[in-house]
């Protein structure tokens, strides 16, 4: 895959929308806006409200709305996943893109949000179309390597088929995994998130909130890797607590 010399990296503004200084005012926000979540407000409605009143840029209203959630979602995440030591012998079921973009952010040194389910989300967005950058074969392998050490049995990689290149990622999924001798299976299907809603006797790896909101058993793979190989690049804003 050509990746040229992009990267998963910050927007221009990044550093003055989630610098230090910006840093109380958004865990407020998402303490608001998950106030607000938990007691039935409709999220657009509720998001404009916290965004007004916190002054808080698109950008910004758009990474409150990734680290917010309700008290029960909240509830219902942790009692269905999974910790570390659990996972040996385990099948799982990849959430492509939302693994690989998230570790890409934070190889690159992108903005990574610590949101308040304990999931790592990072500012990127795939709408309709994906490219690799410097730092997608390190990503892939970062995650192979926490696998392998987790010990899991197989994994199933889904990526979303409408979105351009994702035949491109999973021939490169599927090479690196018979050279390394992983025990992968990589698909593109239409809709990942119907599949992994519906998945069942395997374990999801997502940290999209809707996907793990409707999953039996899911992992939270993202946040184990960069929570534990932090380094000096590393630009995560906790908004877990106001």
């Amino acid at each position: 895959m050509s990746s040229e010399t992009r990267h998963r990296g910050m927007h221009p503004a990044d550093r003055e929308m989630f610098g230090a200084q910006a840093a109380p005012a958004l865990r407020q926000a998402v303490a608001d806006l998950s106030w607000l979540f938990s007691r039935g407000y409709a999220r657009t409605s509720a998001l404009k409200l916290v965004g007004d009143r916190h002054a808080l840029t698109e950008r910004q209203r758009t990474a409150v709305g990734r680290a917010a959630c309700a008290d029960e979602n909240l509830a219902q995440r942790s009692r269905h996943q999974l910790k570390p030591n659990t996972m040996r012998d385990h099948e799982v079921m990849v959430d492509g893109f939302n693994l690989l973009v998230s570790l890409e952010a934070f190889l690159s040194g992108g903005v990574l949000l610590l949101c308040r389910d304990g999931c790592v989300r990072d500012m990127s967005s795939v709408h309709g179309s994906y490219h690799a950058v410097a730092e997608t074969d390190a990503a892939i392998l970062t995650a192979a390597e926490r696998l392998q050490a987790l010990g899991i049995r197989s994994a199933h990689w889904l990526l979303d088929s409408p979105v351009s290149n994702s035949g491109r990622l999973a021939q490169r999924l599927r090479e690196l995994a018979e050279e390394h001798h992983w025990p992968w299976t990589v698909e593109a299907v239409f809709n990942p998130d119907t599949v992994l809603k519906e998945a069942r006797d395997v374990v999801v790896i997502s940290s999209d909130a809707a996907v793990i909101d409707r999953s039996e058993r899911w992992f939270n793979l993202a946040a184990d890797i960069i929570l534990s190989q932090s380094r000096p690049e590393t630009w995560l804003v906790d908004l877990q607590h106001a």
